[in-house]
């Protein structure tokens, strides 16, 4: 596997388009359009939250009944949550204006939204940017990243990856895009993710490996404890690379789950590492744990902790406030086994013990603490099972940038 340039248009037989619609912001691009030369097989991920933005029911009713999809209309500014019968409504007619100017079914056109919650879609600047961007649709390398821009909301900067693998003889490649800095907690979070690949899978596959991976990848980062309305990820999967169709979970079907981790980690990260008004990306290791589930609760207590990420953003090793957040979040081991370790590009660190403070370095603590991504790691010496997840640091900003987000 190895990584290239690119994002969504990366794989063979992808289009993005992007465009000004004015639907909340007046200097800036907020509509995107991936489309497949060629129908393609889509499997989908969606937010726990209670309260479903229409997006949301729009997509789980096509990947989940639809033969396959064909595009994706995405529009920043507005999410299209919280607005009844109406805003589903939109959702349909987006999909009809797209299926109208690009000669597909409806029911191939996935929707997603981000933005502000409440708000009713104006449909006309919708209908206007997707008859837009449906002539405008190109493979290169700048569409897909001018897309992958054009969705952000208070995100600071674009989100893409995209890597290429061999198998059945066949180069196959992957690439991404998502959007996500606010309103972000594992179960899914306020971030919209769309992948797409060449490769030939068969559907029940496509979507056993999707679901098994963001366990691991968008399930483990956090920014703010708050789950949002239209959490989304979408995949999609033409066949085009021209690989004997993969049906069955052997060597091709590792290697193509390998390479669909490492774009969802990549891609997790980012977001995590982009939270609003954060300074770092702080990344939590349990190592020994008993079990696997044991080892991603207590991961995901720390990056959680308030206390924990208000230290992590002050430079500050108290490590008191991992160990209680390690305390209260349910899961069992004992603290006076516990080694804890701060590491950075500036160095490592052991903290404590066997749960008692080592007498280190305050000031290498501050410096290695003091890099844009820092890894705290907590050995619990139960077993050989082990969990990472991913967070930030927590900021004046945040509450500046929440404070007055709707205005």
């Amino acid at each position: 596997m190895r990584q290239i340039n690119g994002g969504v248009t990366a794989a063979k037989g992808f289009k993005a388009a992007s465009t000004a619609a004015g639907i909340k912001y007046k200097d800036r691009k907020d509509m995107a359009m991936i489309y497949s030369e060629v129908p393609a097989k889509a499997a989908g991920t969606f937010t726990t939250n209670v309260v479903k933005a229409a997006p949301v029911k729009w997509d789980k009713d096509i990947v989940t009944n639809s033969p396959y999809a064909q595009a994706v209309v995405v529009n920043a500014g507005v999410a299209n949550a919280c607005t009844g019968e109406e805003g589903l409504g939109y959702c349909k007619e987006t999909a009809q204006k797209a299926a109208e100017c690009l000669s597909i079914p409806v029911n191939s056109v996935l929707v997603a939204s981000t933005g502000v919650i409440g708000r009713q879609l104006p449909m006309d600047r919708i209908a206007a940017g997707v008859a837009v961007m449906a002539p405008n649709l190109d493979s290169s390398e700048e569409s897909g990243t001018a897309a992958a821009t054009a969705i952000m909301t208070t995100d600071t900067v674009k989100k893409e990856v995209a890597v290429q693998f061999e198998a059945g003889g066949k180069t196959i490649t992957i690439g991404g895009m998502c959007k996500g800095s606010g309103m972000i907690h594992p179960d899914m979070c306020t971030m919209l993710s769309f992948v797409t690949t060449d490769a030939a899978i068969s559907k029940e596959l496509l979507t056993e490996a999707l679901k098994e991976d963001i366990k691991d990848t968008y399930n483990m980062i956090s920014v703010d404890g708050d789950t949002s309305t239209n959490d989304t990820v979408l995949l999609l999967a033409n066949g085009m690379a021209g690989n004997k169709e993969i049906t069955e979970k052997n060597e091709d079907y590792q290697a193509f789950c390998k390479a669909l981790n490492f774009i969802n980690e990549t891609l997790a990260k980012k977001m995590a590492g982009d939270g609003e008004g954060c300074t770092a990306l702080f990344e939590v290791k349990i190592i020994g744990a008993e079990t696997k589930e044991q080892a991603v609760t207590l991961s995901k207590s720390v990056i959680t902790s308030s206390l924990t990420k208000a230290a992590i953003f002050g430079h500050d090793a108290n490590w008191g406030r991992i160990l209680c957040a390690m305390g209260y979040s349910g899961a069992m081991f004992d603290p006076e086994k516990v080694d804890l370790y701060f590491e950075s590009a500036a160095g490592k660190l052991k903290i404590i013990e066997n749960g008692v403070a080592l007498d280190y370095s305050e000031e290498e603590a501050t410096k290695i603490l003091s890099e844009p991504e820092v890894t705290a790691t907590a050995d619990i010496k139960m077993g050989e099972a082990s969990a990472t997840a991913w967070g930030c640091d927590l900021t004046f900003d945040y509450v500046k940038i929440n404070a007055d987000y709707r205005s």
